[in-house]
């Protein structure tokens, strides 16, 4: 028989802590690659590892945090602990591939779709292999029109992400762009679960392995939260970040041209006067 699936048992806790989880991600590694771009001191490959971490663990929360709150009524929900820490090592991993890309090789179109589409195909995979981490009384299908488009959400705020993180410097825009990014993961995250239908199996009472929801994923969501408090430590005491931006966006004093230079140059002198000049008796004359 078919299970009632509720993705909002706890009500809007969950999603709400959900989508400030991925803000603050997104919030710190977009900081973190500004300050690895060109002509700041860095170290850049740095920067780039940490912005990737912080993006990667804030989706991964993002996800768990949200999964806290869906239940199948007719049956438990339980995780495997080892699938679910290698959704976690692909989302860091496959997000580093599109910063380190972006980060080197700059926006050109070509090289943020591949940037983009590598990155969103990580993103959902890391959405996927999490919910492949799902161990219940019966089986779990997905409609394929809801999947295509929390795929193809993931792509876009993939690409604009990255677009972003290279294109906006200011700290209030970073802020938005943040929230922006926010909101797409979140939206990916819902759309792939209004997908998700389960089958319960006839057979009630049945066993399987797991850990409960809250036995698993609770502590395994320690480490992610306190990684990105940390992260967060290093982005406000970066003096770069803190003081050096205004500095960094100033606009160097108009120089003249080189033909305005040589114009210059090769002005006659105008004649000098000498003092018997300017004092002969003629010269009021």
């Amino acid at each position: 028989m078919d299970g009632t699936v509720d993705g909002f048992r706890y009500g809007a806790v969950t999603p709400v802590a959900a989508y400030l989880m991925a803000c603050l991600g997104g919030a710190l590694g977009l900081r973190c690659i500004v300050r690895s771009l060109p002509g700041a001191r860095s170290w850049k490959p740095g920067w780039l590892a940490l912005g990737a971490a912080s993006i990667g663990c804030g989706i991964w929360t993002m996800h768990f945090i949200a999964m806290i709150g869906f239940h199948v009524e007719e049956t438990r929900v339980r995780y495997d602990a080892a699938t679910t820490v290698l959704s976690l090592v692909v989302a860091v991993a496959v997000v580093g591939i599109g910063v380190f890309i972006v980060g080197y090789l700059g926006t050109g179109r070509v090289t943020l779709a591949i940037a983009g589409v590598v990155t969103g195909l990580g993103v959902a995979a890391m959405h996927y292999l999490g919910m492949a981490a799902m161990r219940l009384h019966g089986d779990i299908g997905y409609d394929p029109v809801g999947v295509a488009l929390s795929v193809l959400i993931a792509i876009a705020a993939a690409t604009a992400a990255l677009w972003s993180a290279v294109t906006i410097r200011g700290f209030l825009t970073s802020v938005g762009a943040s929230l922006v990014m926010g909101v797409a993961v979140s939206g990916m995250h819902y759309t792939g679960m209004a997908a998700v239908s389960v089958h319960v199996h006839d057979k009630t009472g049945g066993t399987w392995e797991g850990d409960s929801p809250l036995s698993l994923l609770l502590p395994m969501l320690l480490g992610p939260v306190v990684f990105l408090l940390l992260a967060g430590v290093v982005v406000m005491f970066d003096p770069m970040l803190v003081h050096g931006e205004r500095a960094g966006n100033r606009k160097p004093a108009p120089q003249p041209d080189a033909s305005a230079r040589g114009r210059t140059a090769n002005a006659v002198p105008p004649p000098r006067t000498s003092w018997h000049d300017t004092n002969s008796p003629t010269r009021g004359r």
